[in-house]
């Protein structure tokens, strides 16, 4: 059975996310067993059936990303084919907005009103450049109205980079400097994703943000992590809105 996380956050109730995991699919070692990448090396036809299985808990097919590690957001209502971009975003019902991921930080966004939802795909690079503030900026309603969800990504414990990663963040806002901490050799930190994209979004006007906390470095079982493993699959974070009765 495909296996799945529903996001714990207070969204309206026409609003619909789920998180995929490892578990439920047919793809084998080292993609096993649900990888819905297309791009990693797994087999055509084990990605297929994938996404098959996970199609038939959807409205509709997700709308796939070609993720470059930027900033450009995608209107998802009138996407056609395979589209180079970090995150979209959907008002119409049934329009499945997703980013795959396998360490970077996936964002799940709706508002109050349950009229638009948005998906991020997160890693340093797009934080940094700002995917979130744009997602939030063509959502096209007031900050104060959206609520973000966090979802697995590489923890705290675990994301060690460099002196360039840590002045990308500091040098646009000096406080992000707490979410990095002095790592054994000179010059490496190990760096608090989910803080960031929090300071990130606070920023941007969005203040009630929940999720966080799944690292998918430890928890092997059940997430992808290209940093633990390098050759890997990737999980996909969607959200979509239902047509209200």
């Amino acid at each position: 059975m495909t296996s799945l996380i529903v996001p714990d956050w207070p969204a309206p109730s026409n609003v619909r996310a789920l998180v995929t995991t490892r578990g439920g699919g047919v793809s084998a070692s080292p993609y096993g067993s649900l990888n819905l990448g297309a791009h990693v090396g797994d087999l055509p036809e084990a990605v297929a059936e994938n996404r098959s299985r996970l199609r038939r808990l959807l409205p509709d097919e997700p709308v796939w990303l070609d993720q470059v590690h930027g900033t450009t957001v995608l209107e998802a209502d009138c996407a056609a084919g395979l589209a180079q971009a970090d995150a979209s975003l959907a008002r119409r019902p049934g329009v499945v907005c997703s980013v795959m991921t396998a360490d970077c930080l996936p964002v799940l966004f709706c508002d109050d009103a349950g009229s638009v939802v948005a998906a991020a795909h997160a890693g340093w690079r797009g934080l940094a450049a700002g995917v979130l503030e744009a997602t939030v900026a063509r959502m096209a309603v007031a900050p104060e109205c959206v609520l973000a969800w966090l979802g697995p990504a590489i923890g705290p414990t675990a994301f060690e980079v460099g002196a360039e990663v840590r002045y990308a963040f500091v040098a646009a806002d000096p406080g992000a400097a707490e979410a990095f901490v002095g790592h054994q050799q000179p010059d490496k930190w190990l760096a608090d994703l989910f803080m960031l994209a929090r300071r990130r979004l606070v920023r941007a006007g969005v203040s009630r943000v929940y999720g966080g906390g799944l690292c998918t470095v430890s928890d092997v079982a059940r997430f992808y992590s290209y940093r633990r493993d390098g050759v890997t699959g990737r999980f996909a974070s969607m959200v979509w809105r239902e047509q209200r009765g």
